[in-house]
């Protein structure tokens, strides 16, 4: 039973490491905001004679 409940242990001790880095990468990294633009090819745009 030991080995149980050192093998539990580590594995709880790894999740709350891993909850922590993401926590701490939520908490304290704030992304720049930037616009994002994308190109549409022409032949994708409905024709003006459709609508």
């Amino acid at each position: 039973m030991p080995t149980l409940f050192r093998f539990l242990l580590v594995v709880a001790v790894l999740a709350a490491l891993g909850f922590a880095a993401v926590f701490s990468l939520a908490t304290m990294v704030d992304p720049d905001p930037r616009e994002i633009s994308t190109p549409i090819p022409g032949h994708r745009l409905p024709s003006p004679s459709s609508r």
